[in-house]
């Protein structure tokens, strides 16, 4: 072990100096700014550093020092001086950053050391000299030790608050013991040091300020009247800034992690930026995809926010809301799960986690609060301050939006209902990743043929999805149900036969998003994955009431059989599950099956409407032709009567029509019978239905239908 002399003058933070003399104020000069009180902690600290390393390099060889010998009187008078400064109040930057990282006298010393050369370059040349080595023009573990008073051997442990706030930053070679090895002040710190204030650049590619909506400085939230207004907020603002000062006793008084719960992603947002300004906090969000993998890296990630959370008046938005794991992807989800818990555990101050359900993995203590968009009577309160009192019910009944957005997209629509529907549509859009796709829907109620009593069925659906708001709200019917609000139908029928068609043109009509469900990357062989996965699904498309078509069905919600074994009693708990998302879901859910009979009646008796899609008739069949092509295709003379006659389904036919333009568009022709026939002929085989080639001929005159 090094040896460290103990004859050295006493030091700031040591204790009352002899030669401490107040110094004469001018009754007549200018109020001291909190700048010049720091600025004279420094100027205090660097002479007195300065006399200390003069006072060690006159024992060097010759010409390291040339100046006079330094005196005892001379240290003893430049340490009062850094005491004098340190004394203000508030205090200056090193003494106030002491005491928010725990650090002792000696720790200060040592990283007022080390900053030495940054704020003074003529130190550099000073700390060559005093260790005898051109190359060391920076402050060791070991000149401190030897030059500064009440030296402390643990100041070399990780542990320690130099290296364990990365103050100093060790700069090892081989061949160099850490004592001897040279040592650099963080530059944040440094800068820190001299009242320069920002957010460490190592975390600027991981985080982003949030700031309130523009013109939207406030949340109001239920309960609030009409609008925003003095005082006004979301009951969650309150909750979230009661546990941040209200720490408890048994934790030790560290700030618990608050949970943000609930579907609006938005509004959970809105509801953070307005309880960190409530707390006189800066937030800043961090999607939490964005963890390091590597435990190294999410240590010293962790460990910068937690000192920039003690440096800066900082709270932290992490965005779990994105994690969700599918069928194999169970241990990846886990482990992101693990991450997070981790990062949590180490970062401390002021957290707020932003996710669909209560996380077991996040640290004591913890608060869970639950967010909840504003009632629709405030959100159409706010959409009638610019459009017309019609159309901002019609909006609120349909779009679950906090009133910051909602006065936003109100204000850029100008007036313009459908503007802001667009806007609507755009903003709660779900992002469903893997689970489903967005269909556009491209065809409308003249473009699919149906029977008379199914088109009613489908016009019903789409009727009570667009009065969903005036019956359940306005009329009070919502008041008498506590089996939910949502709109359920179930397509049955054989493929081909119009179900995904039907719900493009439910979705058209309703001016509304249409998902199709990927149930392949829903269901999930693990316990408790599909259910989460429905979750996920059906919390990101409740803001915007997307249609969610659930194509193939049966393959999830098959007929439930009598409980044999673990495996049956498990499939029944994720029915039940999707039963009361359904039955809760504020949007329209269906079903599509080719298989009806397998399903459970007791799951039949739970659906609004089943609407079923048969294998088209003649009739049908013949008004299908009539529709097929489009106006501006080049169409010969059909005999749609003769295409009737023909075992197709609505798909077949479309698929049909398709490739005969195509054929005919090679040969430069119109798309005539002979095309039709050749394709039809293909479709039927590629289904494994043949006919006689004799149903495919063609002598160019049309057969005589009744």
């Amino acid at each position: 072990m090094t040896s460290v002399k103990a004859d050295r003058a006493a030091g700031p933070g040591s204790g009352p100096a002899d030669a401490a003399t107040p110094a004469d104020a001018g009754t007549h000069a200018a109020p001291e700014t909190w700048d010049d009180v720091n600025e004279r902690y420094l100027e205090a600290g660097l002479a007195w550093l300065r006399l200390l390393l003069r006072a060690r390099a006159a024992g060097t060889p010759p010409g390291a020092a040339s100046q006079a010998p330094v005196t005892d009187r001379q240290l003893a008078s430049a340490a009062a001086a850094v005491e004098r400064a340190a004394a203000a109040d508030p205090p200056p930057a090193l003494v106030s950053l002491g005491g928010l990282l725990g650090l002792s006298a000696f720790e200060r010393n040592t990283l007022l050391l080390c900053a030495a050369p940054e704020l003074d370059p003529a130190f550099a040349e000073l700390c060559a000299a005093v260790q005898g080595d051109p190359g060391l023009s920076c402050a060791t573990f070991a000149l401190a030790l030897s030059v500064l008073p009440e030296p402390a051997w643990d100041v070399l442990s990780p542990y320690r608050g130099l290296r364990y706030w990365r103050l100093v930053e060790v700069e090892r070679a081989a061949g160099r013991a850490l004592v001897t090895s040279p040592l650099s002040a963080d530059e944040r710190i440094v800068n820190h040091l001299k009242g320069l204030d920002y957010l460490d650049d190592r975390l600027e590619s991981l985080v982003t300020l949030l700031r309130p909506a523009p013109g939207s400085p406030e949340v109001p939230g239920p309960g609030s009247g009409s609008g925003p207004g003095p005082g006004s907020g979301h009951p969650a603002v309150a909750e979230i800034v009661g546990h941040w000062q209200q720490a408890p006793a048994w934790s030790g008084g560290r700030v618990p992690v608050v949970q943000l719960l609930g579907p609006d992603r938005e509004t959970k947002r809105a509801v953070a930026v307005e309880a960190a300004a409530a707390a006189g906090l800066l937030l800043y969000g961090l999607p939490a995809g964005l963890l390091p993998g590597a435990a190294a890296e999410l240590d010293t990630v962790a460990r910068l926010w937690q000192r920039e959370s003690r440096l800066l008046p900082l709270a932290l938005w992490l965005d779990a809301d994105d994690e969700v794991s599918a069928d194999g992807e169970a241990r990846a989800a886990g482990e992101a799960a693990g991450r997070l818990g981790r990062f949590l555990d180490r970062v401390g101050g002021p957290c707020l986690v932003a996710t669909g359900e209560t996380r077991s993995g996040v640290p004591a203590p913890t608060a869970v609060v639950e967010v909840v968009p504003p009632p629709a009577v405030e959100q159409a309160a706010a959409w009638r301050t610019l459009l017309p009192p019609a159309d901002a019910d019609r909006l609120a009944g349909q779009f679950a939006l906090d009133l910051p957005s909602i006065h936003e997209i109100a204000a850029a629509a100008g007036g313009d209902p459908d503007a802001a529907w667009r806007d609507c549509l755009v903003r709660t859009r779900p992002r469903l990743g893997g689970l489903a796709q967005r269909l556009e829907p491209g065809v409308g109620w003249d473009d699919i043929v149906l029977p008379a009593r199914e088109e009613e069925l489908l016009r019903q659906i789409a009727a009570q999805v667009a009065q969903r708001d005036t019956v359940y709200r306005n009329w009070g019917f919502g008041q008498r149900t506590s089996r939910g609000l949502g709109i359920s139908a179930l397509f049955t029928g054989p493929s081909g036969t119009g179900k995904t068609m039907a719900a493009e043109v439910l979705a058209r009509h309703l001016r509304l998003d249409l998902f199709r469900v990927d149930l392949s990357a829903a269901v999930s062989k693990y316990i408790g994955e599909t259910e989460k996965n429905l979750r996920r699904l059906f919390d990101a498309a409740e803001p915007g009431g997307t249609i969610l078509f659930f194509d193939e069905a049966d393959a999830l919600f098959g007929k439930r059989s009598e409980v044999k074994d673990s495996h049956d009693r498990y499939a029944n708990i994720e029915v039940g599950y999707l039963l009361q998302r359904m039955e809760s879901y504020r949007g329209l859910a269906i079903l599509a099956t080719n298989q009806r009979r397998a399903l459970d009646t007791a799951f039949l008796r739970r659906l609004r409407f089943i609407v079923p899609f048969d294998f088209p008739g003649p009739a049908e069949r013949r008004r299908m032709w009539e529709r097929a092509f489009p106006d501006a295709a080049p169409v010969d003379a059909l005999d749609t009567g003769r295409l009737a006659e023909l075992p197709l389904s609505g798909g077949m036919i479309r698929n049909i029509a398709l490739n005969a333009a195509f054929t005919a568009a090679s040969a430069g022709t119109p798309i005539g019978m002979p095309a039709v026939l050749a394709a039809a002929r293909a479709e039927l085989r590629k289904a494994d239905m043949p006919l006689p080639e004799a149903d495919f001929s063609w002598d160019g005159r049309p057969e005589v239908t009744p």
